[in-house]
């Protein structure tokens, strides 16, 4: 199995491939579609060192900027989440785009909103209401810390299967991380927050502690909220893949965080971002909910480009994700071309069992 650096450098070679045979020109009338959806999720100037697992999650402010700036330059309208059904049921010659960040990060206000602002574009925020009430577990950025403090790293999956890693160098962190991650996203998710909770314990870390450093507040979510052109979106009460979960647990964390999010800021939310959203954590089971709970959206992970079809479908969208190891004019030319996910989707146009 290729280590997730391997992969990323295996992707960027294929946009390079892509970008120098001029594919995403050619190619683009068939796969572009009616327009897009793009996720990101931190927006930093801060360099990652060589141990940063989570470095897909994070671009720079400058990234933002050119990635506005290619948007327009190759015929891009930026339109709010509002649009897109209409965009899919009455569609237009030139194409569209929707921006949207996952989980309420303050580094979306500090460094996100002044380059959005300066481009007039319009944007939405997903919120997750737990991060926002400083009790949330961002469990992913706690086992990156923890691995980054421990000298070896013990876990067991479970299957029962044991892990016991050296994580003395950054390459032996970066492996023990990759093992872990993979091996408890296979399991329950109580299990995987219970063994993460663990190692923050050996590491000197208190779970839960990340959301009041990480995320926006209330107070700060107002501040944004007051700009008409933020949309503010659900995320689930606490960020589970939902699918891993019954029924009616599922229902109350869609239904009590958006709660939550409208009585705290006094707004109506009409749109929802499953976490993690990918086949694992969001299917028809979850689409069927938020159809059901009046949403008018829904957006997954699943990558691809929008199509006419997409109009049937509007709670199981996809999205292209930018992703911070990739910040190459190669690669952003590549994703909005929609070539990449030709090949991904096996030519299918939708995605959606």
């Amino acid at each position: 199995m290729l280590s997730s650096r391997n992969r990323h450098r295996l992707f960027e070679a294929g946009f390079r491939v892509v970008s120098g045979l001029a594919a995403d020109r050619w190619l683009e009338p068939a796969a572009r579609g009616l327009g897009l959806i793009l996720t990101f999720h931190h927006v930093s100037p801060d360099a990652p060192g060589p141990f940063a697992p989570n470095r897909l999650l994070s671009i720079t402010p400058d990234f933002l900027d050119r990635t506005l700036t290619v948007l327009r330059d190759r015929g891009f309208t930026i339109v709010p989440l509002d649009a897109v059904p209409e965009r899919l049921a009455r569609p237009r010659p030139e194409p569209f785009a929707a921006l949207t960040f996952d989980d309420g990060y303050r580094d979306n206000a500090v460094h996100a909103a002044p380059v959005l602002r300066r481009h007039r574009a319009p944007w939405a925020l997903f919120v997750t209401s737990d991060f926002a009430d400083e009790r949330g577990r961002l469990w992913w950025i706690e086992l990156e810390r923890a691995v980054r403090r421990l000298g070896r790293v013990q876990a067991t999956g479970a299957d029962g299967s044991v892990l016991d890693l050296p994580a003395r160098t950054d390459l032996e962190k970066v492996a023990a991380f990759e093992a872990v991650y993979r091996t408890l996203r296979a399991g329950p998710e109580e299990h995987l927050l219970d063994t993460v909770a663990v190692l923050c314990g050996r590491a000197g870390i208190r779970a839960g502690s990340l959301a009041s450093e990480l995320c926006l507040g209330w107070d700060g979510l107002r501040d944004l909220a007051r700009d008409p052109a933020v949309t503010i979106g659900a995320h689930t009460r606490s960020h589970p893949m939902l699918a891993k979960h019954a029924g009616e647990a599922a229902r109350a964390e869609i239904a009590e965080g958006r709660a939550r999010i409208e009585a705290m800021l006094n707004r109506p939310v009409r749109h929802l971002s499953y976490p993690v959203g990918d086949r694992t954590s969001a299917g028809p089971r979850e689409f069927a909910l938020a159809r059901e709970l009046g949403f008018a959206t829904a957006v997954t992970t699943r990558p691809g480009h929008l199509f006419g079809e997409h109009a049937d479908h509007p709670h199981a969208l996809p999205r292209v994700s930018v992703n911070g190891c990739h910040q190459s004019q190669a690669a952003l030319k590549g994703l909005l071309s929609g070539v990449p996910f030709l090949a991904w989707n096996r030519g299918r146009r939708l995605d959606v069992a």
